[in-house]
């Protein structure tokens, strides 16, 4: 198995009575909370924390992209993926992803990820996303456009790549006379492509169809499982057998000692993570055109479980969570690799209000107790669903 470190960069100071008053944030929660000296410390930490995890031999290490949100301090994730690309000198860097139907010129993520590609030395990995549907809001685009801008996006990014330049690009939403980008990416024919999804049923239809890796965002271990066996069906319709190297799992670890230590240290973190980081207001999260009727459903019943304060222990026997022992989470990610079939795990080692320090000591304790264990590890059998 492949282990990432993946980061999203909370704003940890947030002020979580104004976020339980305000209902969401997202969107609506003031930046008049954001501390710019408390905001510049924390992207320093989470910085050397993916640069830690290089050297501590993770995999890779992954960063994403949101907007107007404490969520994750990552409105522009090749700024911050920049700041890494000369520091990551063993594992894979990723952007998990970039929101292609919220940007005018698709053209400059070409290049962005070209770039990137390069300094990495061909082990840079690109992400494309719709966008989540409050970003819609935040951007003032029309969602009803969303899924025929990603995919007109898409397809002038792959042909900026892969195509001799200059050619002429005339679609519904981009027009170029002239593409012709400077650099061409290292790899060939062009980086990694990695899609993170709620769920939505049209994106995994389309990601197997592309043959890309299909990232499922933070969900139970049984949802994840029922994703990833659709995905696998999908790519049988493509007329090809998916590998468990196209599945991705996003998840977080914690390991202390012993179980109960390890559930009393990060039960303040998941729980704030969870209930007051991830609140948003569900009108906005699936506005009119966004998605259609069959996608949503399949969102909102992997999704259920937010409808009620989550406490740590629901996470973890929901297996949204791994909390314990070194034992436990070994046991617990084999168990869950079998049963999903996963061979990339997307792994937050830092999440919600988790200071620096006890960060650190969760990626040594990973990579100490975890990694070498998953290191030639694949997934051992497959449960069938209906």
């Amino acid at each position: 198995m492949k282990i990432f470190n993946f980061h999203l960069m909370p704003y940890a100071h947030a002020d979580l009575d104004v976020i339980k008053k305000n209902g969401t944030a997202w969107l609506t929660y003031s930046n008049k909370h954001y501390d710019p000296v408390l905001g510049s410390d924390l992207y320093h930490q989470y910085l050397d924390q993916l640069c830690f995890a290089d050297e501590l031999g993770f995999d890779g290490v992954a960063v994403n992209e949101h907007h107007q949100t404490a969520y994750g301090l990552m409105p522009t994730p090749g700024v911050l993926a920049g700041a890494l690309s000369r520091s990551i000198k063993k594992g894979s860097l990723a952007i998990l992803g970039r929101a292609l139907p919220l940007v005018n010129n698709p053209l400059t993520i070409a290049e962005e990820f070209a770039v990137l590609d390069n300094i990495m030395r061909g082990r840079f990995i690109g992400g494309f996303v719709r966008g989540i549907g409050v970003e819609y809001h935040n951007m003032g685009v029309n969602p009803a456009e969303s899924a025929e801008r990603f995919n007109e996006a898409h397809d002038l990014i792959i042909q900026a790549w892969t195509k001799p330049g200059p050619f002429t690009f005339e679609g519904k939403y981009y027009k170029f006379k002239y593409v012709n980008p400077w650099p061409r990416p290292y790899s060939s024919p062009h980086p990694r492509i990695f899609i993170p999804s709620s769920g939505s049923l049209d994106t995994i239809r389309w990601v197997a169809q592309k043959r890309y890796t299909y990232c499922q965002t933070l969900a139970p271990i049984e949802a994840v499982a029922k994703t990833f066996a659709l995905f696998r069906e999908e790519a049988n319709k493509a007329g090809y057998e998916a590998s468990s190297d196209q599945l991705a799992w996003s998840n977080a670890i914690y390991i202390a000692e012993t179980d109960a230590k390890a559930l009393a240290l990060a039960r303040p973190h998941l729980e704030t993570y969870m209930n007051s980081f991830l609140s948003k207001n569900p009108a906005m999260m699936s506005p009119p055109g966004y998605s259609s009727v069959e996608s949503i459903k399949r969102v909102r019943a992997i999704k259920s479980y937010r409808s009620a304060y989550q406490t740590a222990e629901d996470l973890i026997k929901r297996g949204i969570v791994i909390v314990g022992s070194p034992n436990t989470v070994r046991e617990k990610l084999s168990a869950y690799q079998d049963l999903a079939g996963f061979n990339i795990s997307l792994t937050k080692t830092q999440f919600g209000t988790m200071p620096h320090e006890m960060a650190r000591e969760n990626q040594i304790a990973v990579a100490e107790e975890i990694l070498p264990y998953f290191r030639d590890r694949a997934p051992q059998e497959l449960a069938q669903f209906a």
